[in-house]
């Protein structure tokens, strides 16, 4: 029986080493395929840091109110929570597809550092925020006769139900405007005696404008007319008022009016009229008082009439 020469022998095992590289080969092709699809999807799914904040303004001071913006992300699959001071504040998307959340601060805050902490895309973010300290005057007020009466509970219950309306919409754009052009004759935040009487846990929650009886009253931006309360309606303190809803949480209170040129429920553009200077309810004498508030909270207006928000 003939046998296989040492040359093919060799041939075959040439040819089948080759084989076996070749195989080799492709299944470390294969292996090497895998684990790139691998790292690839792996490096998709590790989020970039969903939570990037910017806040304004940037040297916060008592009476301010913070805008606490985050950027909008992929990872951002839903509206981030905000809190501050074990408080949970609503967060609003902007035009621009960022959210935003309004944070107010009054003269009966404590300066020092405020803790806020911002939860989105599956990460919290702590956020130490400085909060100066701002000196507030001291007037002393006397009031007598209907000027001096107390505030009927129907009066007290309107105005604290609108403060705290939330409306989703935002219906300003940009700087709010001077509601009367008369010169401002009580600042915001003023510590008051009332009959020699130090009204504790009270500040001046508002501009008063020092127009002359009967001087048109506007809109400091528009919004939705929410409430209009009469002294005739037991108004005995706030007198004669119109409240516009700016959405958002904001809202805009305007007291003492001699008369009243809108409707509950009616929209209103910036710059429209909307009564006229009076002195109705606790007033000593014909002037505004403009009320701006954020969440409930009585916030500097001035800010918002020179810088405004998104």
């Amino acid at each position: 029986m003939p046998t296989s020469s040492p040359s093919r022998s060799r041939r075959s095992w040439l040819a089948n080493a080759s084989l076996w590289v070749r195989r080799q080969r492709t299944n470390w092709l294969r292996t090497s395929l895998t684990l790139g699809i691998i790292i690839a999807i792996v490096a998709v799914a590790v989020p970039v840091r969903a939570v990037q904040v910017s806040l304004s303004p940037t040297n916060l001071q008592l009476g301010d109110t913070l805008s606490v913006v985050v950027q909008q992300s992929p990872t951002l699959n839903s509206t981030p929570t905000m809190k501050m001071g074990g408080k949970t504040y609503p967060t609003f998307i902007t035009n621009s597809g960022n959210f935003r959340a309004l944070l107010p601060t009054t003269p009966l805050d404590q300066p020092g550092t405020l803790q806020i902490q911002v939860e989105g895309g599956g990460e919290v973010k702590k956020l130490s925020v400085p909060l100066r300290n701002r000196s507030f005057p001291t007037q002393r007020i006397r009031l007598s006769g209907a000027a001096g009466q107390s505030a009927t509970q129907q009066e007290l219950d309107r105005v604290a139900a609108f403060k705290q309306l939330e409306t989703p919409e935002k219906y300003w754009k940009g700087p709010f405007l001077k509601p009367n052009s008369g010169a401002i004759s009580s600042g915001y935040g003023i510590r008051r005696y009332y009959n020699g009487v130090f009204a504790k846990d009270y500040y001046h929650r508002g501009v008063d404008y020092a127009g002359g009886m009967g001087s048109p009253v506007v809109a400091p931006a528009a919004g939705r007319v929410a409430l209009v309360g009469r002294v005739s309606e037991g108004f005995r303190v706030h007198g004669n008022t119109v409240g516009i809803d700016h959405g958002q949480g904001v809202t805009s209170i305007m007291l003492h009016l001699s008369r009243i040129d809108v409707r509950e429920g009616e929209m209103v553009q910036a710059g429209q009229k909307i009564g006229a200077i009076g002195s109705t309810g606790a007033s000593t004498g014909p002037h505004l008082h403009w009320g701006l508030y954020v969440h409930g909270l009585s916030v500097d207006p001035v800010p918002w009439r020179f810088e405004g928000f998104e």
